[in-house]
């Protein structure tokens, strides 16, 4: 009697388990949104917005209903991967902080890719978030959508190796990060060019220095990282030489949006903005150059890149853009 019911018990318990280990992963399986990936002329992310607690795994399976389409969180350290069509890719994402993210598409499958993308509403955890720091650009009240040209361009690239070999000595002031930062090329070199040290230099020379100081507030490692974020991110259309024709630069002329669109979403766009253009660049400064990054370009195709670049990558792709202008490296 006693045998039978120790049986029975063991039985039973055999059964609890065997038949509660696939339902936890039942249980995961159907509390997973499926997330769909459409180009954007057909619709982007299906859905557009997601919530998220603190803390609390967000399961995502992810597939593509066209085309070959990636997926990323801006500012979260989490790599991007691919969406496949036909396929399902399992995605697991936790947030240590509330607030708003944006998670986009990370290959370019259409000239609307840049449209490709959706929220993740992250709620609970800190009672206090820290305070919201305005990017560089408004505090310091620059208007980054007049135009600039330049006076005076080099002849040729400067070069900041042939700027160093010129061991003349600069001003502090002028050797600053936060000189760097709130100050275009041509502000330097106009700077320099009054300096009583520096009067017999010729106009090529003091270019060199301008070169010399600008690759000082870089480093390889950042110009590096800014490449890898400028082909992914904007060589399509900004092209990889940086001369605005990339392989959309043409169709970024034409209206980005079909006839019956919402009328507040169609925006003629103008041609991607050319980083060789000397006289463009070099009265830019750094800060008018990440504004335009994280805010985008008004009434052009340029998206606004806030939510994706963390600060750091905002600066290490200037630092890149910056290869365009200068000759950066300096030989040891």
């Amino acid at each position: 009697m006693h045998k039978e019911w120790l049986a029975r018990l063991v039985l039973s318990l055999g059964l609890t388990f065997a038949v509660g280990i696939p339902a936890a992963g039942w249980w995961q399986h159907t509390h997973a949104t499926v997330l769909h990936a459409r180009m954007a002329e057909n619709g982007g992310w299906i859905p557009e917005n997601l919530t998220a607690q603190v803390g609390q795994p967000l399961h995502l399976k992810l597939t593509s209903d066209d085309v070959l389409h990636g997926f990323a969180v801006g500012q979260l350290d989490q790599p991007a991967v691919d969406v496949k069509p036909g396929e399902m890719t399992e995605v697991t994402l936790v947030f240590d902080k509330p607030g708003k993210y944006t998670y986009y598409c990370t290959h370019w499958c259409s000239v609307n890719h840049w449209r490709m993308r959706g929220t993740i509403e992250v709620t609970g955890g800190q009672t206090n978030p820290e305070p919201i720091k305005p990017p560089l650009y408004i505090l310091l009240g620059l208007d980054i959508d007049a135009n600039h040209q330049a006076s005076v361009i080099p002849a040729k690239m400067p070069s900041a190796w042939r700027g160093a070999m010129l061991k003349r000595v600069i001003p502090g002031a002028y050797k600053n990060r936060e000189y760097y930062l709130s100050h275009t090329p041509l502000d330097l070199w106009l700077a320099l060019k009054s300096e009583p040290n520096l009067n017999d230099l010729d106009n090529q020379e003091v270019w060199d220095l301008v070169a010399w100081v600008w690759g000082s507030n870089t480093s390889q490692d950042q110009v590096y990282e800014g490449q890898q974020l400028f082909t992914a991110n904007c060589a399509a259309c900004h092209g990889e030489g940086g001369a605005g024709n990339g392989v959309f630069a043409d169709q970024l002329t034409e209206n980005l949006t079909s006839a019956g669109s919402d009328p507040a979403m169609k925006t003629q766009a103008q041609s991607p903005a050319n980083f060789t253009d000397a006289s463009r660049m070099l009265s830019a400064s750094p800060a008018h150059l990440q504004g335009k990054i994280i805010r985008g370009g008004m009434g052009t195709g340029m998206p606004y890149w806030g939510p994706i670049f963390t600060e750091d990558q905002t600066w290490a792709l200037i630092a890149y853009l910056w290869t365009f202008q200068f000759q950066l490296e300096v030989a040891p």
